[in-house]
């Protein structure tokens, strides 16, 4: 058994199979779905594919930062509103992305601290985005961190140092996906000297399809192929991987 601990099914790209794209997905083992939200614009969509499939399904909230602006009151009003609310397995996804624009950092770094800080007091597991950005981002974390702190870093890439920082931090994750399978990626000869202990798996669909399906629509059934090359890249046999990496995706979002 397999988890997408990543995966935003949700988006208009899967509109025209999206049924199928589950079953698949159910058919190659992958049994629970986690899906981040983005923004404003992606909550109906999603909350409408968590009702069809509640028992696959999770969703989470909050604002990525790639939608905060000059002043993202609005947007974070309707967050912090809908996460006290209930029904969410986590914060996400937030962070800090310097790839696209650098503009706005310091409204992202203000952002990325105030979800922090609801997490801890909902108790709930933070889903960070970190491109371009992982100084920026775990000085925050490292800061923040307490007993009630806990998540993963979605997408990661990083080096060893990187991983040991993470690891560092306790009750956190690294969300492996499709970057490990790319031959000039760097991943997989980082996580060979890491290794699968504190690692969960995402495709972060419909982007970063991993090889063989490179530049294509990403979809959560490309998750056996993942686990294969981590389990290659830590020389244990997929069945440990799907193993390990279950228990640690149950453990992070208690579902």
């Amino acid at each position: 058994m397999f988890v997408d601990t990543h995966a935003h099914l949700y988006h208009q790209r899967f509109d025209p199979d999206r049924d199928a794209i589950l079953q698949r997905a159910a058919d190659a083992g992958v049994t629970k779905l986690f899906l981040p939200n983005v923004d404003h614009e992606s909550i109906a969509a999603m909350h409408d594919l968590v009702a069809a499939h509640p028992k696959s399904c999770f969703p989470m909230m909050g604002l990525h930062p790639c939608s905060v602006v000059e002043d993202s009151t609005i947007a974070m009003a309707e967050v912090e509103q809908l996460l006290r609310k209930g029904g969410y397995c986590a914060v996400g996804e937030i962070g800090i992305d310097l790839y696209w624009d650098k503009t706005w950092l310091v409204q992202q770094q203000d952002v990325f601290r105030k979800q922090v800080r609801w997490a801890k007091e909902l108790d709930l597991p933070i889903v960070i985005h970190c491109r371009d950005s992982f100084e920026e981002v775990i000085t925050i974390v490292e800061a923040e961190n307490d007993e009630r702190l806990h998540g993963v870093f979605h997408c990661f890439t990083g080096t060893k140092e990187h991983a040991a920082r993470v690891i560092a931090l306790g009750d956190f994750y690294l969300g492996i996906g499709g970057v490990i399978t790319y031959p000039k990626g760097g991943l997989f000869e980082t996580m060979r000297d890491v290794g699968p202990e504190h690692c969960v798996l995402e495709t972060d669909a419909p982007y970063l399809s991993p090889v063989p399906h490179r530049g294509k629509r990403n979809e959560s059934s490309y998750i056996p192929h993942i686990a294969a090359k981590l389990a290659e890249a830590t020389g244990r046999s997929v069945e440990e991987i799907a193993r390990i990496t279950t228990t640690n995706a149950e453990q992070l979002f208690r579902r």
